[in-house]
Parts: structure tokens; sequence; C-alpha cells
């Protein structure tokens, strides 16, 4: 199967990395859809802000059911009601945020969906310079990730990250100098207690999130 170059399928779930990646791919790549995946997460609602920030972009997405993921493994705060969430990284484990094989079973489900699409390029928000303990944000499984998939499938897919090394001043910046720093601000939904915007300001994720935009405020 021939795939198109200008084509970018967008792994999207509506929180403030992805939506900047939707936007920096909507800038690099002349065709750009969208993919979320509803997997068990707690907050239904982040997937109403991704369709609703992909019509906004005018990207064309998809919502895929992969519920499974959250079902092959216990201990996970954002797919279980009764777990309290870890407010700190633990020093010897990821914390309760982790959801185990979920970018493994989302970019490999993505690189089969954008091989029908007939999309070489796949874009996540994963990040090693802000990885929050997640081994798989990290650089070198994205790498070995993006070998296995064009082996499996004998095809040439590059999996971008632009976010991988940058912090997340940075990925305001970026955001800002994309035009739409306004709508990541507003309308994107990255509280792991689902309030959109700013959010509830307390979870790991408001905190890392509020540190990066104040750092970004005072420089700019």
């Amino acid at each position: 199967m021939n795939l198109d170059k200008d084509s970018a399928l967008v792994v999207f779930s509506g929180g403030q990395d992805s939506t900047t990646c939707l936007f920096w791919a909507k800038r690099h790549f002349k065709h750009v859809c969208a993919l979320t995946f509803k997997y068990g997460q707690k907050h239904v609602l982040e997937i109403e802000q991704a369709k609703e920030i992909a019509r906004i972009a005018d990207v064309p997405i998809e919502v895929m059911d992969v519920s499974f993921i959250s079902g092959l493994s216990s201990g996970c705060s954002l797919t279980d009601n009764s777990i309290e969430m870890d407010e700190d990284k633990p020093a010897d484990a990821p914390p309760n945020t982790f959801v185990p094989g979920r970018n493994l079973f989302f970019l490999s489900i993505a690189a089969v969906y954008a091989r029908e699409k007939g999309c070489m390029n796949l874009v996540t928000g994963v990040s090693q310079t802000d990885y929050s303990g997640y081994p798989d944000c990290r650089d070198s499984f994205i790498r070995s990730l993006n070998v296995s998939l064009n082996l499996s499938m004998d095809e040439q897919f590059v999996i971008h990250t632009p976010l991988m090394w940058l912090d997340k001043c940075e990925t305001w910046a970026l955001a800002d100098e994309l035009g739409v720093f306004d709508l990541v601000r507003t309308k994107t939904l990255t509280c792991y207690n689902g309030i959109i915007g700013d959010g509830c300001g307390e979870c790991p994720a408001c905190k890392l999130r509020r540190r990066g935009l104040e750092q970004y405020l005072r420089l700019s």
C-alpha cells in the first residue's frame, strides 16, 4: 500500500499536549485526521472535548472503543474510582495514574488505522522531559515501536513527537506560536479530576500544567 507522506493521523485525547500536536500537524501536513480512544477512563468528558476541538480545528475525528485496555490490569486511579490518586511519583514505580500498555496499544492501533487511511505519519503528544514517570512516554520506546510497526506491516510509518524534548513552559510557547494559546488554555481537558481549562489545580497533571503556564507568562 502506498502511504501519503502529506497525511498525518494524530492520536488525540483533547488534552493540552495532544491539542498542541493537532495544530502542529495542521501546520506541517496537508491532510490531518484525529483518532480518539475510549479506554475506560473515568472522565468521558475528555472525549466530548476532543470532538469539540477537532470541530474547531476542522479536522475529521473518529472515536474508537478500546475499553479492554483498562480491564487488563488493576490499580490505575484513572480507570478505577475506588483508588485514590497518587499525589507524587513513587520512588520505585510509575504513579498509579499510569495505564499499562496504553501508548503501546494506542499507537499500534493507530498505525493499522492509518494504513487503511493511507497515512504515513503518526503524531503523538508524549514527552520524556515532563513524562511523569510513564515508561511509554520515553523516546527510546517510541523509536523502538516505530521500527516494530514498520516491520510488522512492511510499511514506512513515521511517528512524530513534537513535544518529546519540551517542558510544559515550552509546550505553552509552542501553542502560542501556533496561534492556539487561548484555545488550549480554555478548551482542553488535562485535569485528572475532569475539569476543563485550568482544571482543579490540585492533581499532578494540573500542577505540572500550571507551573509551565506561570513560567511561560513570566517570560512572555
